[in-house]
């Protein structure tokens, strides 16, 4: 009898220290399937650009930070290979999509095709549509009128005006609607013309642009300002415009990049700009995410990150 009561003792034991191993071993895979790594696919056409590149190597950072993995796709301007992308990352089941600087009309089927699969699309810098989770942006319009006000008033509100703008982009979209809405209440402002600027490549194509454009238009006052949509045309139109030795005309643009900043600083054509935060829109979107793989709602599906006007004034400080 003592023998099976031994026996049976053992017996316990080894189930007890099984149970305990097994729930141990949950433990720490952090919730089991709950817990399982979060794999998020991060989508641009823009990857060469300084202000995509900053947000993408943002997202990057915040998805280490979280445990997620994140697998970045650049299709280099290219959106019937982003669209393909992105039917990919939804065979594969990716847990969450983000688009950076991309307008989310050319993927409008696979957003639907996400969100059929339940997988959440969120946009860094890009433009909001039905379907999508949320996006994270600077305030488009707010931005071009500030730096649109100070570029009217540097002009006194009269002369001939240049605007390079890229509409595809849904940001600079807005923006170049601002400024329509803006010329129309200023009638001594002529557009002398508006170009459409190449996309990748914009700071070369913004300066063989512009150097054609000063080349048609020699008379000074001919060309007063350039309003650029972005900095890198506008850093672009002013390499062209101190290669030509022309003085007097005025460039602005968006976003503070270092090296627009830089050329305000030293005193070129670039005289202003507005700093967007785009470290701080990675970070609405990856706060975002978070939430929604927690199984809880998003805070808004427009949130902006706050932007500053850069003049000479302040640029470096």
């Amino acid at each position: 009898m003592r023998k099976i009561l031994v026996i049976v003792a053992s017996c316990m034991l080894m189930l007890s220290l099984a149970a305990c191993g097994g729930t141990s071993k949950g433990g720490t895979e952090a919730g089991g399937t709950a817990g399982k790594q979060k794999n998020v696919a991060i989508l641009t056409p823009y990857l060469s650009s300084v202000t995509t590149n900053e947000m993408v190597e943002a997202l990057k950072k915040q998805a280490a930070d979280h445990g997620w993995k994140a697998n970045v796709v650049d299709t280099k301007g290219d959106f019937g290979q982003l669209a393909s992308r992105m039917e990919d990352t939804i065979s594969t089941k990716a847990d969450a999509i983000v688009l950076v600087s991309t307008d989310p009309n050319q993927v409008k089927a696979q957003i639907k095709k996400a969100a059929d699969n339940k997988i959440p699309v969120f946009g860094c810098d890009a433009g909001y549509i039905q379907g999508m989770t949320m996006n994270a942006t600077s305030d488009n319009k707010a931005m071009a009128k500030m730096v649109t006000d100070y570029l009217f008033e540097k002009m006194g509100n009269k002369g001939n005006l240049v605007a390079l703008t890229y509409r595809a982009h849904p940001g600079v979209l807005l923006r170049s609607q601002q400024l329509d809405e803006m010329l129309k209440q200023k009638p001594d402002i002529h557009l002398v013309v508006e170009k459409q600027v190449q996309v990748p490549g914009p700071i070369e194509d913004a300066r063989k642009q512009m150097e054609s454009l000063l080349l048609a238009n020699k008379d000074e006052g001919s060309i007063t300002a350039v309003w650029a949509g972005w900095d890198e045309p506008a850093i672009g139109a002013a390499q062209a415009i101190e290669a030509a030795g022309r003085k007097n005309i005025l460039v602005v643009g968006i976003d503070g990049t270092s090296q627009a900043v830089d050329l305000i600083k030293k005193g070129s054509p670039l005289v202003a700009t507005v700093k967007q935060n785009f470290s701080g829109m990675a970070d609405l979107v990856a706060k975002q995410m978070d939430l929604v793989f927690q199984g809880k709602p998003v805070e808004g599906t427009e949130l902006y990150a706050p932007a500053t006007l850069i003049t000479k004034d302040n640029a470096g400080k």
